[in-house]
């Protein structure tokens, strides 16, 4: 989805990683924990810290810091996870995406939207929408659903023991 297809006002949950703010389509996140307990599953990717329990599910976790090239995310009172449906080949995922903190719902009205920087054609920027202004700051709007490969999740769905 390209920043020309954001026609209407839409909320977007904005979270930090480091000092960057990033922010995803409200409609793509079922829920936000408390980081607690994750379980780690040997010969994952490191990006991957484990999975958790959510009411009888298998969830995996993805530090998102990690997925972006940052160092790992410090578990801090903020440190939370994500709860976010991703769409890869007609099926549904649940992830938890692990955070810095949460920051709030914002609204965002299409021409606050720019789009993403063209970096080049060696990195690949695929999967940021668009770059939001609010409050006189850029905020990176994530299309969840492109920030992880097929690679990435077939790997997730491996050693949760799920079909992708």
């Amino acid at each position: 989805m390209s920043v020309n297809s954001i026609t209407e006002t839409v909320q977007y949950l904005t979270f930090k990683l480091d000092e960057e703010v990033f922010a995803l389509d409200v409609a793509k996140v079922r829920e936000i924990l408390e980081y607690n307990t994750v379980t780690k599953i040997p010969q994952t990717p490191e990006f991957m810290r484990g999975v958790i329990n959510l009411r009888g599910s298998v969830v995996p976790v993805i530090d998102m810091r990690l997925k972006f090239g940052m160092s790992a995310t410090e578990q801090t009172v903020n440190t939370c996870i994500i709860v976010v449906e991703v769409n890869m080949e007609g099926e549904t995922s649940v992830l938890g995406a692990l955070a810095d903190s949460v920051q709030e719902v914002v609204e965002m009205e299409p021409e606050q939207i720019e789009p993403a920087p063209h970096i080049g054609t060696r990195l690949n920027t695929n999967f940021i929408k668009g770059m939001g202004k609010h409050e006189g700051d850029f905020v990176m709007i994530l299309d969840i659903d492109k920030v992880f490969s097929e690679g990435d999740i077939a790997a997730v769905a491996l050693s949760t023991g799920s079909a992708p």
